[in-house]
């Protein structure tokens, strides 16, 4: 049997850090099986959905890693959903029903006060035919509800184990809005089926979703595929994602913050394993590495300072030619192998080079206080004879150490505001060599 799995994304927004989870443990599942990917675009909302969403979707996709074996827009299997839907009310497993959101509320506000979990009461069953000439009459349109079977729902999930629910416990759910469109819920059932999927993995707060499911395959006479429901990510302190957390996006990820991808990756695959988090340049060893058995059911924690420090030994590992042409984007074409390799180690994102690159070889303002000039001048007599390499820095320092009453912070900071411009920045053994003497010696002049 070939694994069929699918990521099923809404457009109508953009593709935030949870779905990316989702979708990357789904793809790389389904790639350590050799099975086929589907990119099911959920869009049955057309008012929401907008084709600029589902572009950041696929562009989102894309810059993750993540390729698909064949996509599929709900908004073009309309008709199917219909031919579904009629056979269902034939069948006696749809049923009309009138109450307005108002009389909803009161219904479930009523429940909940007496101690009564908030399911339907299934008012629409008992409608006569005055009752829904009456309704009408009032110009009201029906929303349609699936009728669940008061029977056992079981199944064995990839992630939480044994699963069970009693289907009296359950609210009969809405399928069909009052505007005759259709809900996520039957028409990913009846996708699920045309398309032979056998695995769907989603979050925790689709289990309760996923038992109306089962009863829904069953009445449409397919067969349901394996579940596996991964855990809700907390922020970093295990609360609640933030909203700011929670709808970080893929796009402000690439974008705004210029993390690499793999970072994004490295991470969400391991949330919540057992395998430790670690910086991947190569994603194959995830592939190798996928089991269901590793996912835990306990709440894994999303950090994002987490994916600055794997973004950082990303980079560390990242050789030249796999940056070339991005640094070239950056109007940075003049960086050669040998300056990406001095600075690289000290890079936390990639547009961190541009300030090694501006302080190695644009003019800058020196800083050298009143009190320091001689020292300053003294030290630019002990300057190390070329050529220079990763040890001079420390050569250096020995000279002047030796030479002068200077040391610690005292010696450091007029060497750095001197040679930078800043009190802070890269480390100076690792930017002496790129300055090279004459510049140094400039950059050291009274």
């Amino acid at each position: 049997m070939t694994v069929k799995a699918r990521f099923a994304p809404s457009p109508t927004g953009f593709l935030h850090v949870g779905n990316a989870r989702t979708a990357i443990i789904t793809w790389l599942f389904t790639r350590s099986q050799n099975g086929h990917f589907l990119l099911r675009i959920d869009d049955t909302d057309l008012e929401r959905s907008k084709p600029e969403y589902e572009q950041a979707i696929l562009d989102g996709l894309t810059w993750l890693g993540m390729d698909w074996d064949s996509k599929a827009n709900q908004k073009d299997r309309m008709a199917r959903y219909e031919e579904v839907i009629e056979q269902l009310k034939t069948d006696g497993r749809l049923y009309a029903c009138y109450e307005t959101p108002e009389e909803l509320g009161l219904k479930r506000k009523t429940q909940l006060s007496r101690g009564i979990p908030p399911t339907y009461d299934r008012a629409g069953l008992s409608l006569t035919a005055d009752d829904i000439a009456k309704y009408e009459a009032e110009g009201r349109t029906p929303h349609w509800r699936f009728k669940m079977n008061h029977a056992p729902i079981e199944w064995n999930d990839l992630i939480r184990g044994p699963v069970a629910f009693k289907g009296e416990d359950l609210s009969d759910p809405v399928v069909l809005r009052e505007d005759g469109t259709p809900l996520y819920h039957l028409c990913s059932v009846i996708d699920d089926i045309d398309f032979e999927i056998t695995h769907v993995v989603r979050g925790e707060d689709h289990v309760s979703n996923t038992a109306t499911h089962v009863q829904m395959f069953e009445a449409i006479n397919g067969k349901a595929p394996d579940f596996a429901h991964l855990s809700l990510i907390s922020d970093a302190e295990g609360g609640k994602l933030s909203k700011r957390l929670g709808s970080l996006s893929v796009k402000d990820i690439q974008n705004d913050d210029g993390l690499e991808a793999m970072s994004v990756v490295s991470l969400m695959s391991r949330l919540g394993t057992s395998d430790p988090i670690e910086a991947f340049t190569d994603i194959k060893s995830l592939i190798d590495s996928f089991d269901f058995s590793k996912f835990s059911r306990s709440t894994p924690k999303f950090d994002p300072d987490e994916l600055v420090r794997l973004n950082a030994k990303i980079l560390h590992d990242t050789p030249f030619d796999a940056v070339q042409d991005r640094l070239a984007s950056m109007e940075l074409s003049e960086i050669d192998e040998s300056f990406w390799n001095a600075v690289r180690p000290n890079l936390e994102k990639l547009e961190d080079i541009k300030e090694w690159w501006e302080m190695t070889n644009d003019a800058l303002t020196t800083i050298i206080e009143d009190e320091d000039k001689d020292f300053i001048a003294q030290a630019a007599t002990l300057l190390p004879d070329a050529p220079w390499d990763e040890t001079t820095w420390k050569t250096w320092v020995g000279k002047i150490k030796e030479g002068t009453d200077r040391k610690g912070k005292g010696l450091f900071m007029p060497l750095r505001k001197a040679l930078t411009g800043m009190e802070h920045g890269p480390e100076l053994a690792n930017l002496l060599p790129l300055l090279g003497p004459e510049k140094t010696k400039k950059r050291l002049t009274v």
